[in-house]
C-alpha cells in the first residue's frame, strides 16, 4: 500500500527579492518559502525537503521550474479533507479522491505563498522521477533591450538595458561557435569534484517586434553562472567590441578569462525543463549522475 507520495511541483517566481533558490539561514529564498508553505499546509513537524531541476541564483526568475518532494499520504489526506472526516485508510481513499486532493493542495499553497512565487500545479511523480537528475534539458531565456531610452518600466525586473546598439547577426555568428558538447570551464564557476562538461544544444538570438532581444539557451544541464557568462561574452561581440571568434577562443582555452563579464541576473528566466517518457526516467537519472568526460 502507498504510504508516501512523491509530488511534482511546477512553479514560477519573480527572483528579484530572493537570495536565489537554495535555502540559506537568515535569507529569503524560493526553496525556503515553498518548503515552509508545504509544511504549514500539510501540518508537518518539519517541512519536506525539495529537490529542484535547476538551482537559480539571486535575482534570476523562473516560469517553468520543476521540483519534487516526498510527503506522507496521511498528512495530505488530513490537510485537504476540510470538514469531511479524515479517511481511516487514506491509501484506499486516494484511488478515488487523489485528483481532488492534489487540486485542493494547489489552492491551499496559493493561499499561503507570497505573490512572487506560485506553484501552478501539483501532480504525482511517475516511478523513477527525480526533478534534477531525470531532466533531459533546461531552457533559459535572457532578455536585453538596447533602445536609447532604456527599458519599459513595467519590464525593468526581467529585461536588461544595454546602453550600446547590438547586432543580432554578430550575436548569432558568435553563438554558433559555442554550441555542442564542450568543457565550459571558461564560463563556469568551478566546484570541487564537479564536471564542467555540458552539451549546449541551442544558443540563438532573435529581436522581437517590441525591439527586445531574446537569447534562447538550451543545454542538458548548466554549471554555476554559465548562461550569464555566455550572454556576457556575446554582448561584447554584439556591440562590436570583440570579434565573433573571441567567445569560441575563450571556450577552447577552458580557463576563466578576465574579459568575460557575467551578465546581470535579472535578465535571466528559466523557461522550461524537459523530461523523458515515464519508462525512461530512472535510466536518465542514473546516466546523469555519472561524471562525464570528453571523448577525443
Amino acid at each position: 500500500m502507498r504510504r508516501e507520495l512523491r509530488l511534482r511541483l511546477d512553479l514560477g517566481y519573480d527572483g528579484t527579492d530572493f537570495s536565489g533558490w537554495a535555502r540559506q539561514p537568515g535569507r529569503r529564498t524560493v526553496q525556503g518559502e515553498i518548503e515552509d508553505a508545504l509544511g504549514r499546509v500539510l501540518r508537518l513537524d518539519a517541512p519536506p525537503p525539495l529537490t529542484v531541476a535547476g538551482r537559480t541564483d539571486a535575482g534570476v526568475h523562473a516560469r517553468g521550474q520543476v521540483a519534487h518532494a516526498d510527503v506522507p499520504l496521511a498528512a495530505l489526506a488530513a490537510a485537504v479533507s476540510g470538514r469531511a472526516p479524515v479517511p481511516a485508510e487514506p491509501e484506499e481513499a486516494w484511488e478515488e479522491r487523489g485528483a481532488e486532493w492534489l487540486a485542493a493542495l494547489t489552492r491551499r499553497l496559493a493561499g499561503v505563498l507570497p505573490p512572487d512565487v506560485r506553484v501552478h500545479a501539483v501532480s504525482v511523480a511517475p516511478e523513477g522521477f527525480d526533478a534534477r537528475f531525470s531532466a533531459l534539458s533546461r531552457r533559459y531565456g535572457y532578455r536585453v533591450a538596447d533602445a536609447p531610452g532604456g527599458v519599459d518600466p513595467l519590464r525593468r525586473r526581467e529585461v536588461l538595458w544595454y546602453a550600446r546598439p547590438l547586432d543580432v547577426d554578430l550575436l548569432n555568428e558568435a553563438a554558433a561557435r559555442l554550441r555542442g558538447e564542450h568543457d565550459f570551464a571558461a564560463f563556469c564557476r568551478k566546484r570541487e569534484g564537479a564536471t564542467t562538461i555540458r552539451e549546449l544544444q541551442r544558443l540563438e538570438w532573435v529581436r522581437g517586434e517590441d525591439g527586445i532581444l531574446l537569447a534562447t539557451v538550451v543545454a542538458d544541464a548548466f554549471c554555476h553562472s554559465m548562461v550569464r557568462a555566455l550572454v556576457g561574452s556575446l554582448l561584447t561581440v554584439g556591440e562590436g567590441r570583440r570579434p565573433v571568434e573571441w567567445p569560441g577562443e575563450v571556450l577552447a582555452r577552458a580557463v576563466r578569462d578576465s574579459g568575460v563579464h557575467v551578465a546581470p541576473a535579472h535578465g535571466l528566466t528559466l523557461e522550461e525543463v524537459r523530461y523523458p517518457e515515464p519508462e525512461d526516467l530512472a535510466r536518465r537519472a542514473a546516466a546523469t549522475r555519472r561524471v562525464r568526460t570528453l571523448s577525443r
